[in-house]
């Protein structure tokens, strides 16, 4: 039954163009934004999910800040200590040349006075960012946030790499060291030797918490490339799957344009009849 009043096949061809439209706007919004899943509306479990990984990439993003401010105070602590070593080295060569008799004492000494007072100097100066564990003011040590930890309940917890001052300032007493005579300085003799081992022990152990803040850094940046890459791989659109889409909806857009104007036709035949 043909009808002037109600056009069915309008109808159908309407609400098909209209299918095929909001598609083409869903694909169109996919390659302009980059994103299949760009608000909570296109898919809520994903949407969340990313937005939960994309807070702890932020977050993860301030550790390596914090990890990189930790790893420049070791560094300098590390390098102060190192200096330090080197210099004590120089004050047992001068020791153990005040053990003979047959020495200038007195420029032995005020050598020695010079190499103390760097080291003094050095202890002084190894600070970054007014942090110092060299000395006694930095006794406390430093606490560096290394890590963001999420449990299976969504919690969320704080992590630190506790890095100990070695305190050069208390622990290496060269006020003892005496190159006036030979019998000073084979007394300072075993002195010294106890400060070269304070020295290499402490430089030791700010070695080693420099390579844990290190090796952190690296692992924290592998898990935030890996955590980025996850969050892509649930909300970024396929470009080449969206492109194929498009030129086939397209089509689709044509020709549903084009029955849609066959429907409109079909009441203009009735015409015919009455002729």
């Amino acid at each position: 039954m043909s009808s002037i009043l109600t056009n069915s096949s309008a109808m159908v061809a309407l609400q098909t163009l209209k299918g095929i439209n909001s598609n083409l706007a869903g694909t169109q919004s996919e390659i302009s934004t980059g994103k299949s899943i760009a608000g909570a509306k296109d898919n809520a479990a994903i949407w969340a999910i990313s937005k939960v990984m994309e807070s702890d990439v932020g977050g993860f993003n301030a550790i390596s800040d914090s990890l990189a401010l930790g790893e420049s105070t070791v560094a300098v602590a590390v390098d102060g200590a190192e200096q330090i070593t080197d210099l004590l080295q120089q004050v047992k060569e001068k020791i153990v040349s005040a053990t003979g008799t047959n020495v200038d004492h007195t420029k032995l000494t005020a050598e020695v006075t010079q190499l103390t007072s760097q080291v003094t100097s050095i202890i002084s100066g190894s600070q970054f960012n007014g942090s110092n564990l060299l000395n006694t003011e930095g006794t406390a040590g430093i606490n560096v946030l290394s890590s963001l930890d999420r449990a299976a309940d969504n919690s969320v917890s704080a992590k630190f790499i506790a890095v100990a001052s070695v305190d050069f300032e208390a622990n290496l007493d060269l006020s003892n060291i005496d190159v006036s005579d030979a019998t000073a300085a084979n007394t300072s003799l075993a002195a010294i030797e106890t400060h070269i081992q304070t020295a290499v022990d402490g430089a030791a152990a700010l070695g080693a918490s420099a390579a844990r803040l290190n090796n952190q850094s690296t692992f924290v940046g592998k898990i935030t490339d890996a955590m980025t890459n996850g969050i892509g791989s649930l909300v970024d659109a396929d470009m080449e799957e969206a492109s194929a889409r498009l030129q086939a909806l397209q089509t689709q857009q044509q020709l549903g344009i084009q029955a849609l104007s066959i429907a409109n036709q079909q009441p203009q035949n009735i015409l015919s009849l009455f002729r």
